[in-house]
């Protein structure tokens, strides 16, 4: 992510809570989890820092940030529940995706979603997609939205007290921004294999079945 792109979603998020406050932190959580890439990395750590200043409680930042989780996940899990399995179905061979695989993420949902979910919260980029796919699988709601808290929470928690104690290298500090960014890289460099490995996977299924 380039330095200019940050200074625009830091500018961003430091107007939306100082004129929303807690009702700010919520809100943008909640647009991250409605798989909208807007880092909670810059998000809580600016919350942190009002912290540091006197602004807000570091526990009620932490529960208003994993409360706005959930309600932008109630929106991806709504459309991947309602719309999400019909939208596969049709096109998902532009995404190598078929019957079979989405029969095996609602087997695998079913059994492991819970884990599943509570360990994706924990996780950049993962988290912000993960209420689509558990949609789409139906994961019962009420447990879906209480992994959601229990996993959000403690990443909303880290966030702002990184953020807090940091206090005024916030804005001075450009290795405050460089340490998120190799941990999302990091991530995304995994998330990368796993992509390359089910297109590969998928190819070669395709491939044997025209041979059969």
């Amino acid at each position: 992510m380039s330095e200019k792109i940050i200074t625009i979603l830091v500018e961003f998020v430091t107007y939306v809570i100082g004129a929303g406050g807690y009702a700010g932190i919520a809100a943008l959580m909640g647009v991250e989890s409605a798989c909208i890439p807007l880092p909670s990395e810059i998000i809580m750590p600016f919350a942190g820092y009002l912290v540091y200043l006197g602004h807000f409680n570091l526990f009620w930042v932490a529960t208003v940030g994993a409360v706005g989780c959930n309600l932008g996940s109630l929106v991806a899990y709504w459309i991947g529940a309602k719309g999400g399995r019909p939208l596969v179905e049709r096109y998902g061979k532009l995404v190598l995706m078929n019957h079979h695989d989405l029969d095996l993420m609602t087997t695998f949902f079913l059994k492991y979603g819970s884990i599943t979910v509570l360990l994706a919260r924990l996780l950049p980029v993962v988290r912000t997609f993960i209420a689509f796919p558990a949609g789409i699988a139906r994961m019962p709601q009420w447990r879906f939205h209480l992994y959601t808290f229990l996993g959000s929470w403690p990443w909303c928690f880290g966030l702002a007290y990184a953020g807090m104690k940091l206090g005024e290298k916030w804005h001075t500090d450009p290795r405050f921004y460089a340490a998120f960014h190799r941990f999302h890289l990091s991530v995304e460099i995994v998330l990368l294999a796993g992509i390359v490995w089910f297109v590969w996977t998928h190819i070669q299924r395709g491939r044997a079945a025209n041979t059969a």
